[in-house]
């Protein structure tokens, strides 16, 4: 292969995460507002009667648009699973919350791997050192690591998403850990939008503090310290030993 194809071909596989990249800059400039409890509000008598109309459209729809919103890291991820609660209730609600926020970062972690992920990972094994041993680290423990970051969402989006590309995590095991990371916060937020219809019938304004009082946080907490036992377990193990 020529060194134009090679370069060409380089481009090709970047192509994706530059562009996902891009996307995510300019929807944090331009649109980061429009994604808010207030917008939900103010459109929920519409949102409501499409669903009613047209349900199978508007699920798909949501799920699509949900999808492309977690490929952008468009900041506002808890309001649109909310929004996921408030037009289908917990169930399906949730089950399309999961769904969207699962393939949307999937497609972002695969555009990862592809365009830098794999030559990067390479790159730290063959020159060693601190960071190819924290890479090492990783791998042994990255079951536990990844459902830690899922099951606690502190991360913005698009680095959850990105670092565990870079680092050489294996497909499936993103995926699972993903999938099966983000139910608790998912089940959380979409019983929370289930709930609005009551609050906007009320006339009060919701807002998220909620999700920051004990009676949600400290589950999540909870579960994310469970799900570090594995590794904590193995820590101490090799101490003893």
């Amino acid at each position: 292969m020529t060194l134009p194809q090679t370069l060409s071909a380089r481009l090709m596989r970047r192509a994706p995460i530059l562009l996902i990249a891009l996307a995510a800059v300019l929807a944090f400039i331009f649109f980061r507002h429009l994604v808010s409890l207030q917008g939900l509000e103010q459109h929920s008598h519409d949102l409501l009667a499409l669903r009613d109309q047209h349900y199978l459209a508007t699920a798909v729809g949501f799920i699509v648009i949900y999808t492309a919103l977690v490929v952008i890291s468009i900041p506002g991820s808890a309001v649109i699973a909310m929004a996921g609660g408030f037009l289908f209730g917990l169930f399906p609600g949730v089950v399309y919350n999961v769904i969207a926020a699962t393939t949307g970062a999937v497609i972002v972690f695969s555009a990862a791997r592809s365009g830098f992920g794999h030559e990067l990972a390479e790159r730290i094994e063959t020159r060693g050192g601190s960071v190819a041993r924290m890479q090492q680290a990783l791998k042994e423990h990255q079951v536990t690591v990844l459902l830690s970051m899922r099951l606690i969402p502190v991360l913005p989006l698009l680095v959850s998403n990105i670092v565990p590309a870079l680092v050489g995590v294996r497909f499936w095991t993103f995926a699972i850990t993903t999938f099966v990371g983000i139910i608790p916060a998912d089940i959380i937020y979409t019983q929370l939008g289930a709930g609005l219809g009551a609050v906007f019938a009320r006339g009060e304004h919701p807002n998220l503090h909620i999700l920051f009082t004990p009676e949600f946080g400290l589950p999540l907490l909870g579960l994310a310290a469970l799900s570090l036992a594995p590794l904590l377990i193995k820590v101490y193990s090799k101490r003893r030993g």
